[in-house]
């Protein structure tokens, strides 16, 4: 008997806590102040409108009528996108391996939060102290068991999560989406009430809108939301293919759309507020002290949190809670669809999926906490988003609009093969777009088929190609060729190779 959701309030939960995570908190402000700010959120909804919202369906709406993981789901539609429904799980994988080495270095600033433990120069701490880095990608160093220490005890949690399957995760993400809401709550309260916080939301939110006729801006803001949805990466698939046949799928896609983004909107608010604080207190102007990814949350953020007039210990303490919340559930949402996909074909014991998969991923994370690791992170980061991701979501919007309608109209003509009104078959029958509006309080128009078949694999498809270019003309971030391919195109080939193993490989009845 195949698993089912407890509730439909456990589905959204998990599958907004899938897409939350920590690049709603340092990610999207950054990105909307690069790229016009306020006038940003105008690119931004129309991506949503028209990529992000359009795969969501497709993703719920194509599991929850095959009823099966993502390379299975795949598979059913044409069998070798069954290839791509695995490239899709590696994927995730291969963010774990590294996202759960973040969550190690949450669980660290937890601890350190009690006394403030980083000092007053905290990014001599987080580079020299605490990571010790290393010069260059090749020069690997040491293991840091502190860091290694945060990695075993974020896959404790992440397998625990996942332990019965969607039977506890059901459960967790009650804890792990509501606290860090609350949470960010709290935060943007106190920041908002802070000296200077309205320069920093006024650096946030103010739009230029010049920058709309930059081609640049639209294809940051398509981006931007493909990546923050978790779509592409076999979740979203999986989790719908737990509910029961009954549930809406429409309603569903736009409920969990609307509050990751409002989710990543709100942490602007978060972010911006005390930026602005800490540049009233510097002297600085706001533009000097955004920062993106680590260096904001582990770097930036323990200075301001350092300057605080009073509960400083507390407010860290919450940050880095948030924190933790957040990527927890977006990591073991990608280890679950892993795992409920190798059970579902190969037919094992889910115990032993589990485990398997935590000290696999524990064990390739490990690069990640030498002197070097920050390097290999950045640039495996790099190449799972803006190559893996980018051809999952290009082929996946190609293998329904292309391949879905017709292969029921195969199956239709085999199951009734006296039925002559080929083209009368009934809404629920033809068409992905038409089993969602079967199942759904309300329905989704011929724009949904547009969007699928012709603008988001365009969009996605111009992204993809324009980050082609810049990697003939310059290897990413600076790094070495060598590096370079040792952490980004090997691991995608690899990915790739492993697919079509899993693919070929016989799963058992």
């Amino acid at each position: 008997m195949r698993d089912i959701w407890e509730s439909r309030t456990s589905f959204i939960l998990a599958s907004i806590g899938s897409a939350i995570g920590l690049g709603n908190i340092w990610r999207f402000p950054y990105v909307c102040y690069a790229n016009g700010g306020g006038a940003f959120l105008i690119p931004y909804f129309v991506a949503l409108l028209t990529a992000g919202i359009p795969i969501m369906i497709l993703e719920f709406s194509l599991g929850h009528r095959i009823s099966r993981p993502a390379p299975m789901a795949l598979g059913s539609v044409k069998k070798e996108f069954e290839i791509l429904g695995w490239f899709a799980l590696l994927i995730g994988f291969g963010i774990c391996t590294y996202y759960a080495v973040v969550m190690g270095w949450c669980f660290n600033y937890l601890g350190f939060s009690v006394n403030l433990a980083w000092g007053q120069n905290t990014e001599s701490f987080f580079f020299n102290q605490f990571l010790k880095i290393s010069d260059s990608p090749m020069q690997i160093g040491g293991v840091q068991w502190m860091i290694v220490l945060g990695l075993a005890l974020t896959w404790i949690c992440v397998i625990a999560a996942i332990w019965k399957g969607v039977k506890t995760v059901g459960k967790v993400v009650y804890f792990t989406v509501i606290i860090p809401w609350v949470i960010l709550i709290v935060l943007v309260v106190r920041g908002i009430t802070l000296p200077g916080a309205l320069e920093g939301l006024r650096f946030y939110l103010t739009p230029q809108f010049s920058a709309l006729l930059d081609y640049k801006v639209w294809l940051a803001a398509y981006s931007q939301v493909f990546f923050s949805l978790t779509i592409g990466f076999g979740v979203q698939i999986t989790y719908a293919s737990f509910l029961p046949k009954k549930a809406d799928v429409v309603n569903n896609a736009f409920l969990v759309s609307f509050a990751n983004n409002a989710t990543s909107f709100l942490g602007g608010f978060a972010v911006f507020s005390v930026l602005g604080y800490y540049a009233h207190q510097t002297g600085l102007p706001v533009s000097e002290v955004v920062k993106s990814g680590p260096h904001l949350a582990f770097v930036t953020y323990p200075t301001i949190i350092s300057m605080l007039p009073f509960a400083a210990s507390i407010f860290g303490i919450l940050f880095f809670l948030m924190l933790l919340t957040l990527g927890i559930d977006s990591a073991f949402s990608l280890v679950e669809a892993g795992a409920a996909s190798v059970i579902d074909k190969f037919k094992l014991k889910r115990i032993h999926v589990n485990i398997g998969f935590g000290i696999i991923a524990g064990l390739v994370g490990i690069i990640y906490t030498t002197r070097s690791g920050l390097y290999w992170l950045d640039i495996v980061d790099y190449f799972m988003n803006n190559y893996g991701l980018l051809v999952v979501g290009i082929l996946q919007c190609f293998a329904v609009g292309y391949f879905y309608s017709h292969k029921d109209v195969q199956n239709y003509v085999k199951e009734y093969p006296h039925d002559r009104s080929i083209f009368s078959i009934p809404a629920k029958i033809v068409g992905l777009r038409r089993y969602a509006n079967s199942k759904s309080e309300f329905t989704v128009g011929a724009w949904w088929d547009f969007c699928v078949k012709y603008l988001t694999p365009i969009v996605v498809g111009i992204l993809f190609i324009t980050n082609i270019f810049d990697r003939i003309k310059s290897p990413y971030g600076g790094y070495s060729r060598w590096a370079e391919f040792l952490g980004g195109w090997l691991v995608i080939i690899v990915f790739i190779v492993v697919a079509v193993i899993l693919y070929k490989k016989k799963g058992r009845e």
